[in-house]
């Protein structure tokens, strides 16, 4: 059977547009994602990054409040289970995303718990294929894949991912080889000083490490790292190398100054890279327009239409810009609206 509607991608944008789809009786079918060491490593996992953030303070409707009544009633109690405790002051991203895919659960969204390793959009209905070796077809397609977090590049630096190299404070930062040990974050964004914050709970000391003499990053965000004082700022430096061995993983950083070039070793025992993001378009092989960093371009302002008819985009893997949970899930929504309206127009209901 032709699918009307795939999506695929499981955070805001991903679940907003099941929603959308779903209450349209279209049946939506949601690739959410593989569990799998690679996706783990890639930091591409079911849910989408906001599952890998703490609390969620600027998406609306979630006001600071105890949520673990709600939570037990609204979320299945096989999923539950594996949720961290709620925190009591406010809901979280991996609640959030939780909350969404219910939501969508609700509504008769179907979910496969696979990644689409490739697509054929140049014969119609689209052709995809899953990690699992699985071929689907379907009439149109949204794409919220979102975006991965990138790294330095280092060899050193792939020596000792899992050892020590993370992406994600949130999922690492409180096991026991980071505890009370100085820790190293690079990067001078929202998302830097969100990790740094964030470790300096476990940490005894965080080090942020940016290239520039002053921040990117909100003036709200900046404050928090400027006024903990668990959080030293190394301005005007670079990594060029992460130390450590085999039986203790990371045990330091090279630290190179981007002013008088002269070096120094931090001791560390984990490095967390903050340095923005990749959108995840590979799987589409240059069928669709993307800009030269490889986020899918509209091809009408304030649409979710792509370069490809029947083919929309929502979320990050379409925004280098703003990048924020709330404005993916109002794509999400716009590109269920667009894609019914597509099919509608084709003759398919």
């Amino acid at each position: 059977m032709t699918e009307r509607v795939v999506i695929i991608g499981s955070g805001p944008a991903g679940w907003s547009a099941a929603i959308y789809a779903a209450r349209a009786s279209l049946e939506p079918l949601v690739f959410e994602g593989a569990i799998s060491e690679e996706n783990r490593i890639r930091g591409t996992l079911p849910l989408g990054q906001l599952a890998l953030t703490t609390e969620v303070e600027n998406y609306a409707g979630f006001p600071a409040a105890n949520l673990t009544q709600f939570l037990e009633t609204a979320l299945p109690k096989e999923r539950r289970q594996y949720m961290a405790p709620h925190s009591g002051h406010g809901v979280t991203g991996p609640e959030l995303m939780e909350l969404m895919r219910a939501q969508a659960v609700n509504f008769g969204t179907r979910i496969i718990t696979a990644d689409i390793v490739s697509a054929d959009l140049s014969q119609r209905p689209f052709v995809l294929k899953t990690s699992d070796d699985t071929v689907v077809e379907a009439h149109s397609l949204i794409i919220a894949t979102g975006a991965r977090a990138n790294y330095l590049g280092l060899p050193s630096e792939d020596r000792f991912k899992n050892y020590g190299v993370s992406a994600c404070a949130v999922c690492d930062g409180a096991l026991p080889r980071f505890r009370n040990k100085p820790l190293v974050v690079v990067g001078g964004g929202d998302s830097a000083m969100e990790e740094a914050t964030y470790l300096s709970k476990f940490a005894s000391k965080v080090h942020l490490v940016h290239r520039r003499d002053e921040f990117r990053a909100s003036k709200i965000m900046a404050a928090r790292v400027l006024d903990n004082p668990k959080i030293q700022v190394e301005w005007s430096s670079a990594v060029t190398e992460v130390l450590g061995d085999d039986q203790h993983g990371v045990t330091g950083v090279r630290l190179k100054s981007l002013k008088d070039d002269s070096e120094r070793t931090l001791e560390a025992a984990g490095m967390f890279c903050a340095i923005g993001h990749t959108p995840n378009t590979d799987f589409l092989a240059g069928q669709i327009e993307t800009d030269d960093k490889g986020y899918v371009v509209y091809k009408t302002p304030f649409r979710t239409e792509t370069s490809v008819e029947g083919v929309f985009a929502a979320g990050d893997v379409a925004d280098s810009y703003y990048r924020q949970a709330i404005t993916s899930a109002g794509t999400g929504c716009m590109s269920a609206l667009d894609a019914e309206r597509w099919l509608a127009s084709q003759g398919i209901h």
